[in-house]
């Protein structure tokens, strides 16, 4: 069963949208609203798998409800009535876009690619038992108009860079405002390693690790990054790798 979450500043679009996931099997609807401030406060009670999201609402747009969520974030279809911004809605990776008034047809076959992405991470993930982000769950960022959907699996690097961290995946370098430490607090150590006070690596990126100089460690990524690894985060390191 996946659980739904509707947030749309429109009663009756709610509404509507309701009644069609009314006729579709495997659906919950546990929560709506129509205020990003309330929704931000219900998806962290709730944690729905899926949001069912406008963009372009009072005060926040759906864009920035999603730069708000602390942790993974749900899957998202954005349903809205402006077709001015379906090129940013598939920039980062939602799953679809539908437009208003939303056929039930169309809702349907979105939902189908919600299921199979969903039934996907889940197959996908290990547990890491400590409430921190699975290495398969999927972070929202933005940096300024741009923004993403990504894969934790898909970062290797974060590098901090004053009060921000640079994001390193694919071939994108997205800079967001956050912490390493408050990064660190989230993220699993069984795939995620802080080097050093300036950077953290996704271990399964890790192609290779050399002596350095003072008793440190060389870690060299798969895209031929090289990272030095602190004195004292080296003898963590090899202690986790086996060295």
């Amino acid at each position: 069963m996946i659980r739904a979450m509707i947030i749309d500043d429109e009663r009756l679009a709610r509404q509507e949208i309701k009644s069609l996931l009314e006729n579709i099997s495997d659906i919950e609807v546990v929560a709506e609203s129509g205020v990003v401030d309330e929704a931000l406060d219900i998806i962290e009670k709730e944690n729905p798998d899926l949001l069912l999201l406008d963009i372009q609402m009072p005060g926040k747009t759906g864009f920035e409800l999603l730069d708000e969520l602390d942790g993974k974030a749900p899957e998202v279809i954005f349903i809205t009535a402006y077709d001015e911004y379906a090129l940013k809605a598939f920039e980062v990776n939602a799953l679809d876009y539908l437009m208003k008034p939303v056929e039930e047809e169309r809702l349907r076959e979105s939902l189908i690619k919600v299921k199979k992405r969903i039934a996907d991470r889940q197959n996908q993930a290990e547990p890491v038992g400590d409430g921190k982000l699975d290495i398969k769950d999927q972070v929202f960022l933005k940096d300024g108009e741009k923004c993403w959907f990504v894969e934790l699996d898909k970062v290797r690097l974060f590098e901090s860079e004053g009060n921000y961290v640079r994001v390193y995946f694919d071939d994108q370098r997205p800079l967001i405002l956050k912490s390493l430490n408050a990064l660190t607090d989230r993220l699993s150590e069984k795939f995620f390693f802080r080097a050093s006070r300036k950077h953290i690596i996704n271990l399964r990126w890790v192609e290779k690790v050399e002596t350095w100089f003072n008793g440190g460690l060389l870690v060299i990524l798969k895209d031929g990054t090289k990272i030095e690894v602190s004195r004292r985060q080296s003898v963590k390191l090899k202690e986790m790798m086996a060295l």
